[in-house]
């Protein structure tokens, strides 16, 4: 028995803590790598179906390209959980995933949705257009190149509205305006509106289809830089990794912004007190249930320290979930829960719009079911955002603070 129980001690005292700080924020690097070079592969399987639609233009390589778009943002939106704590990812996500957008700075737009205001561009119709002026400056765009659309257009006089790269850029050439307002319907360009000779509709086909390659060039070199980024020598992954403090805070940061601000708030409750389907995230294809859900599920990847990779291999390790256990075991039982929760609310969502119910229907002024659906999901993330903060407390790290947004902080002030 002595023999025995000297046994089991030793084993005890062998045995590693659950998890430690270090490995937390390794794994934590280790899931964006995975997520920023999936989100890559996809950009780059997306630039082969573009070429495609490009050199044959037809309904079937059009279809093609609009389904590896569709592809591309499952990767993608699991790693915005990456932005709010990391200035490094925050500071360039504005290239790639930036909305609303006003469309026709870039192509052909019907004229009753041109609301122009404030932003003189627009109307600017780059595509049709080989010179322009800008910013009190005459532009040579008779070649449409990553470089103009990057250095040149995209926030052009400082409007966020103009936005000229990204997912969403190439989101709205691929389908087109959606004109369907809260009724079912995605955007409905035709394969024509990149066909050559007398085949084209719409005019300015070629230049389209340039504007489209050099969107979708410019997409993946922006990917393969922030993957480098999270690498073994990339500077966004030593800045996690080199402080454990600094790295935890920026996990939890992310998370709870995220949570509370980005999506509860401006991507979620918003749309539904305006009942605007410009408020979608994916308002051209009527992909918002999947941006939604993954981005939930972005989140859920990070507390738990795990990421399923578009392969189907895993990357996992020590998690903050481990961590917050050691710490306070109710608090990681209660943040579990309502992060399993958040996510089934989005899959609920998500199976809802896939069945036809479409996200911009949900929006619509007295459409009970679509805003219970949508404000389940926004009470979920506001309820895992309180869990967030008691994690935070729990760890020490009382200085983090996250997003807010006067939908959800003061909804008065959205109407003012």
């Amino acid at each position: 028995m002595t023999r025995t129980l000297t046994a089991l001690a030793a084993l005890v005292v062998a045995s590693p803590a659950l998890a430690d700080k270090a490995g937390v924020v390794t794994t934590y690097a280790d899931i964006a790598q995975a997520g920023y070079e999936d989100s890559l592969t996809s950009a780059q399987r997306l630039r082969s179906a573009v070429e495609a639609l490009i050199s044959e233009p037809s309904a079937t390589t059009h279809q093609a390209a609009k389904d590896a778009w569709l592809a591309a943002r499952v990767p993608y939106q699991q790693t915005e959980v990456f932005r709010f704590g990391n200035p490094i990812v925050d500071d360039w996500e504005g290239k790639v995933n930036a909305w609303p957008l006003d469309e026709g700075l870039i192509d052909y737009v019907d004229d009753s949705t041109v609301m122009g205001g404030e932003n003189r561009y627009a109307e600017l119709n780059v595509i049709a257009n080989e010179s322009f002026t800008l910013s009190g400056e005459e532009v040579d765009a008779a070649e449409i190149t990553p470089t103009l659309l990057e250095e040149t257009l995209h926030e052009a006089d400082g409007v966020e509205a103009n936005v000229a790269t990204g997912y969403h850029a190439i989101e709205f050439l691929l389908w087109g305006q959606d004109l369907n307002g809260t009724d079912h319907g995605a955007g409905e360009r035709a394969w024509t509106d990149f066909a050559s000779g007398e085949d084209c509709t719409n005019g300015n086909c070629d230049r389209r289809g340039a504007y489209l390659q050099a969107a979708t060039d410019l997409l993946v070199s922006d990917l393969e830089w922030m993957a480098g980024q999270w690498a073994a020598d990339g500077d966004a992954r030593a800045a996690v990794t080199e402080d454990a403090d600094a790295g935890l805070s920026a996990m939890l940061t992310g998370m709870g912004s995220l949570s509370y601000g980005e999506q509860a708030g401006e991507r979620m409750k918003l749309g539904v007190m305006l009942n605007d389907p410009e408020e979608e995230h994916d308002c051209f294809s009527d992909n918002t249930h999947n941006s939604h859900f993954y981005d939930g599920l972005g989140i859920h990847n990070v507390y738990n320290g795990r990421y399923v990779r578009i392969d189907g291999t895993v990357v996992e390790g020590d998690s903050l979930s481990d961590l917050v256990a050691e710490a306070d075991t109710d608090v990681d039982a209660a943040l579990s829960d309502d992060l399993d929760h958040t996510v089934l609310q989005m899959a609920k969502l998500k199976a809802a719009a896939e069945a036809g119910f479409s996200y911009d229907q949900m929006l619509a002024r007295g459409n009970e079911e679509g805003e219970a659906l949508i404000m389940a999901s926004v009470d979920a993330l506001v309820k895992q955002t309180r869990s967030i903060e008691r994690a935070v407390t729990a760890l020490g790290l009382n200085d983090i603070g996250f997003a807010g947004s006067d939908s959800l902080d003061d909804p008065n002030a959205v109407f003012q």
